[in-house]
């Protein structure tokens, strides 16, 4: 049993990926973001398509394509495996949680 709000390190100067399940085609994480984004350079390009839920905070997700997706509060989106995409921004201010589920 866990909490997903629970056990957020006060200072978090990189962002935190915990796995919380994983099974032979599927992995599910907490991800916790505090005005974090991806590195300028390059893109995520996942084999696995992965579905984000934000729980709490706000963040934008770019696509290489130049489509950009603001989320928020309960807000959730499918990734197909290999869209190549980026998290533009998180809020600086508070905590954003996100529940990711990656699968085959």
């Amino acid at each position: 049993m866990g909490n997903l709000f629970e056990g957020i390190p006060e200072r978090l100067p990189e962002e935190l990926f915990e796995e919380l399940f994983r099974a032979e085609s599927v992995t599910v994480e907490r991800i916790v973001s505090r005005g974090h984004t991806s590195p300028e350079t390059g893109w995520y390009d996942q084999p696995r398509h992965e579905w984000v839920l934000v729980l709490r905070g706000r963040g934008v997700v770019a696509f290489e394509e130049g489509e950009t997706v603001t989320l928020g509060p309960g807000d959730h989106l499918l990734i197909p495996a290999h869209r190549r995409h980026r998290v533009a921004w998180t809020d600086p201010n508070q905590d954003t949680v996100w529940l990711a589920v990656h699968y085959a």
